[in-house]
């Protein structure tokens, strides 16, 4: 395991920084698009993000492999050997970014076992960073301004913002919300859905569909080191580097003492 330090966060802050530029030259107007494998949407900015988040980690951190959204699939298989490895979404949200919405971000996390001791989360459109060290803390930085301490915030259910996604909030998540009624929602793209409720701006954020491991690792370390959590339904953290890279439902919060898988099944 490498030694985190001030200056490894900060260099890789900077890289999302400038992953995000990479991005921007490709935003607006005209987006080609691939189709991969899964259908899933592929565009050059994705392609450029990965190139350079490759190539700088692997000078910045030589020892240490990277798995991207965009690996081969044999450096997808590799990493079951691997205890520490850095995992990235070079750009998460890439239909926000077809559509031109602005809410994609680039993901960057340091995974030791199998969990992520840091993230960060970078959105490349307003210029925010989101980082987040296990046992340290977590910040936001807004574009020219220092960084400041985020937290969690207390569940207040009769006042509770509830995060979904535009795309796949589900049956049961929709339920919920006709369910409380008191319940105002935010519907977003992309990873900034856990960086909502890491700054206390939303409470509760459950995903009953689909994600792999790279959609969440960076943004699942800022919100717990911002005092909150991210489990399966069962209760047990989510977990990397497991033997399929797709994540299980899950539900991800800011106050650990509310019991929300209740809430999600009205009991």
């Amino acid at each position: 395991m490498t030694r985190i330090d001030e200056a490894l966060v900060s260099a890789v802050c900077e890289l999302s920084r400038e992953a995000g530029r990479a991005t921007l030259k490709f935003y607006g107007g005209n987006v080609s698009v691939e189709r991969k494998a899964d259908d899933s949407p592929l565009t050059a900015a994705d392609k450029a993000s990965h190139t350079l988040i490759l190539e700088t980690l692997r000078k910045l951190t030589p020892g240490i492999p990277v798995l991207s959204e965009e690996s081969s699939e044999t450096e997808v298989a590799e990493r079951r050997k691997w205890d520490t490895f850095w995992l990235v979404d070079p750009l998460d949200g890439t239909k926000e970014f077809i559509k031109g919405t602005g809410e994609f971000t680039v993901n960057i996390a340091l995974v030791s076992g199998t969990g992520p001791v840091l993230g960060v989360v970078h959105i490349p459109v307003s210029g925010v960073t989101y980082w987040g060290r296990k046992g340290v803390g977590a910040f936001k930085a807004e574009a020219g301004k220092a960084p400041v301490a985020i937290h969690t915030r207390p569940a207040n259910l009769e006042k509770l913002v509830i995060v979904a996604s535009k795309d796949h909030a589900g049956p049961q998540v929709e339920a919920l919300l006709k369910r409380l009624t008191t319940a105002s929602t935010a519907n977003m793209g992309s990873s900034l859905k856990f960086c909502l409720v890491a700054e206390g701006k939303a409470d509760f954020y459950p995903r009953l569909q689909p994600t792999c491991e790279w959609d969440t690792g960076a943004a699942q370390c800022v919100l717990e080191a911002a005092g909150g959590a991210v489990t399966d339904t069962e209760g047990r953290p989510l977990a990397y580097n497991k033997e399929q890279l797709t994540n299980p439902s899950f539900l991800a919060f800011g106050d650990p003492r509310q019991d929300w898988r209740a809430l999600l099944e009205g009991r």
